[in-house]
């Protein structure tokens, strides 16, 4: 694997360059390449308790991302990708790890995308409900801790 540049931050220290490219990834993984067409922009980037979880690669051009959410009684972990020019490199499991250790001991929550449930058991997650669609495809709600 690679050696990637992992970073967290919250939204008020994302540089205006920095932001604009995490979310042009999301938009192209998410929107573009999955045919997703939601509001990705839902106001919960800006949240004081929300974390911005990504890597760059030698170029320092974000990879890989996803977002851990304050949800209360729990964290969430979402919006989990990785661009497709570096998939199969581990970078996604470089990504959770890090949201986990970040997390600590807290319970916390994700809807995998179904077919990749099998994987977050890995890190500790267990199925909590049935599947059900979001966006056309089918998620996976699971739990930690």
């Amino acid at each position: 694997m690679s050696t990637y540049d992992v970073r967290v931050e919250a939204f008020d220290g994302l540089d205006p360059r920095t932001a604009y490219a995490l979310w042009r990834l999301r938009a192209a993984v998410f929107v573009v390449e999955q045919q997703c067409f939601y509001q990705d922009l839902d106001g919960r980037d800006l949240e004081s308790g929300t974390r911005h979880v990504w890597a760059s690669d030698h170029d320092s051009e974000p990879v890989g991302y996803l977002r851990v959410l304050d949800d209360g009684e729990h964290a969430r972990i979402g919006r989990v990708l990785v661009a497709p020019s570096v998939r199969g490199r581990g970078l996604a499991g470089l990504l959770v790890r890090t949201a986990v250790e970040l997390i600590g001991a807290r319970p916390s929550v994700l809807d995998a995308q179904s077919h990749l449930a099998g994987w977050y058991t890995r890190f500790g997650y267990a199925r909590t409900g049935e599947d059900f669609l979001e966006d056309g495809i089918p998620h996976t709600p699971m739990r930690r801790g």
